[in-house]
């Protein structure tokens, strides 16, 4: 083992086996498994299209569009390409807190799908009011308790969701930034003509 590899193997079983607690359990189980946590992300979406209308639509498209890239990155990319073995199968004396199936473990997908909608949302909204603030500051906690949930309930090393949030943010900032633009190269100056030729 590297010492980068024993260090992540020891913040694993710091935080597998040390920092735990039965209400921790609960709370990590519910954040871990998107078919007990899709709610929150319902009213994180809802709430995008309720606050800013038309532009929420959008903002909403463009976090699908980055959960879309980081997913792919994470999983379609890095995982083949490290095969690294999750700590469930790879380790003795672990705790395994939901049923995993056999598979690579960098990056973290859940960490990176998650991170890339709290970018999303903070590029969007940490500068409107105090609502707006409250909710980009909402998301980024939830995408952090997401990528810890995954270390403590057994299935991924500290470097794997580390890793799964940095392809997130960088994911959600490539996505907007593209489709930014997008949108001041081709889109607004094809609607400019339309109208200059409209008036003529």
């Amino acid at each position: 083992m590297t010492p980068f590899e024993q260090a992540d193997v020891w913040l694993f079983q710091l935080v597998n086996l040390r920092l735990v607690h039965p209400v921790a359990d609960d709370l990590m189980v519910f954040l871990t498994r998107g078919s007990l946590s899709w709610p929150i992300l319902f009213i994180a979406a809802l709430f995008m299209v309720v606050q800013k209308g038309r532009q929420g639509v959008l903002i909403l498209l463009l976090a699908l569009l980055s959960v879309g890239v980081a997913d792919f990155i994470a999983s379609g990319l890095f995982k083949p390409l490290v095969h690294r073995i999750r700590p469930c199968f790879a380790l003795e004396h672990v705790r395994l807190l939901v049923t995993q199936v056999y598979s690579y473990s960098f990056a973290s997908s859940h960490a990176a799908n998650s991170a890339a909608v709290a970018t999303t949302a903070w590029i969007f909204f940490h500068r409107g009011g105090a609502l707006e603030k409250l909710f980009s500051a909402f998301m980024i906690l939830y995408a952090a308790g997401v990528a810890y949930s995954r270390v403590y309930v057994g299935v991924h090393y500290p470097g794997d969701v580390l890793a799964g949030m940095m392809i997130g943010i960088l994911s959600a900032s490539l996505s907007y930034l593209v489709l930014s633009w997008i949108v001041k190269n081709i889109v607004q100056p094809r609607l400019m003509r339309r109208e200059q030729s409209g008036n003529g």
